[in-house]
């Protein structure tokens, strides 16, 4: 175990010391809550249209107009979930 003698340090030294302490004990184990990415979610037809309160073919037309981006694996259709908020407009008033 370290003894430190704490005399004549300023709040600011104090601080740094404490905080490289913890980050030499902790190691990998710190995560910043800002750098962690969300994992892409893939929705299907039936989940926007249920999402956005819309009938399913309306969710196809959208996607043939270009508003909704949809990605094909295999014969199945999905769309992001960031890609549909991202079609979300905000009004101006």
């Amino acid at each position: 175990m370290k003894t430190i003698q704490i005399i004549q340090i300023s709040l600011e030294e104090l601080q740094d010391e404490i905080k490289r302490g913890v980050e030499a004990g902790l190691g990998d184990k710190l995560i910043d809550p800002l750098n962690t990415k969300k994992p892409k979610e893939y929705l299907t037809r039936n989940d926007v249209s249920k999402m956005l309160e819309i009938d399913i073919s309306t969710v196809h037309n959208w996607s043939k107009k270009g508003i909704l981006s949809a990605y094909q694996i295999g014969g199945r259709i999905y769309y992001r979930s960031s890609d549909i908020e991202n079609a979300i407009i905000k009004l101006k008033r």
